[in-house]
Parts: structure tokens; sequence; C-alpha cells
């Protein structure tokens, strides 16, 4: 596996050098020639074989790890203090008993702060498991993290469920925002 990140930017011409830079973190899978895999050609796999939760701890691990050496190395300049890391989860952590424990152990070990931490679930994911995600949003909330619905408007897309998740970011899916610039009902 590698890990790639994927910038979120703003789309207006208002910056300040205080706002927060936004990494998505990524999944890649490397075969051995070297060519990268997209996700969609091995989650599949992984989530038929019960591997999803290892591979989501496997990117926490990894993703914690290279912010500590960045932040360890004086001429790194992709780990500053104001960055924002958003993790994809999978629905197997959500049923992984140990997951709360395993993030907490890595954000001790690893020294990271929790407030530069997001995970994010898809809307189906959650609305599937609405008990289960409820609760694990509460509890990364009460060690600091963040928390993202990830593809909204890909599911069930009710307001009304969404006002009792207490999520911080809300991710609208693609497809309504394709086309925003050219296409005024985008």
């Amino acid at each position: 596996f590698c890990l790639y990140s994927q910038s979120i930017v703003q789309v207006t011409s208002e910056s300040s050098k205080h706002t927060k830079k936004i990494h998505e973190i990524l999944i890649r899978l490397k075969d051995e020639a070297g060519q990268i895999i997209l996700p969609l050609n091995f989650i599949p796999v992984a989530e038929r074989y019960g591997l999803m939760h290892l591979i989501d701890r496997w990117v926490i691990q990894n993703l914690f790890i290279f912010i500590n050496q960045s932040r360890r190395q004086e001429a790194a300049l992709d780990c500053q203090p104001n960055n924002f890391y958003m993790i994809n989860l999978s629905g197997a952590s959500l049923n992984d008993d140990q997951f709360l424990d395993f993030v907490q152990e890595q954000l001790d070990l690893y020294s990271i702060a929790p407030q530069t931490i997001c995970f994010e679930i898809t809307e189906t994911m959650a609305i599937e498991n609405l008990g289960k995600t409820t609760y694990l949003i509460q509890q990364l909330r009460a060690i600091g993290c963040s928390f993202a619905l990830d593809d909204f408007g890909s599911g069930m897309s009710s307001f009304g469920y969404l006002k009792n998740l207490p999520i911080d970011y809300l991710k609208i899916d693609g497809i309504f925002i394709k086309d925003i610039v050219q296409n005024r009902v985008d």
C-alpha cells in the first residue's frame, strides 16, 4: 500500500495564511511491477475477505508515522501545525470493538494532535449503521477528532437524520457539483 494526499482547496480568492491546509488521505496499492492499482480494484476484495478494518488501521498508523517523522524534519514543509487530515473509514471499523482504543493508542504513540484529524464515513454506511455511527462520532469527538459525512446525496439523503448526527463536515457527492461552473442548477 501507499498513501496519497489530495488537497482540498478554497475556490474563492479570499485566502488567509492562517487557513488550515486540508488533505484528504487516499490509499493506493502497488503491484509487483510498481504500477498503481486504484481502490475500486482492491477494496471490494478486501471487503469480501473481511480485511477492511485492517486497511483502515494501516492507513491511520502510516499517516501518523508520516506526520510524526515530517514534524521532526526541519525541512518538512507539508506538516505544519495548521494541516488538517481527513481519513476515510470503512463500515468494518464501525464494527471493530477495538477501533477507538487503536485510534487513541496511535494518537498517543505518535504525538498527533487529535484536532488535526477528521475521520469520514459515507452517507450510505452511516445510515446502515446509524447507532454505531453516532456512537463512533461521539467517541472520536470526545478525544478531539472531527467527523465528516462523505458522499452526501448518493444514498438516502434525508436531512432528518442529518440533524441527529453530530458531524462537523458534510461532503456533498460529486455528482451534484461536477459541473458547478458551467451549470447553474449544479
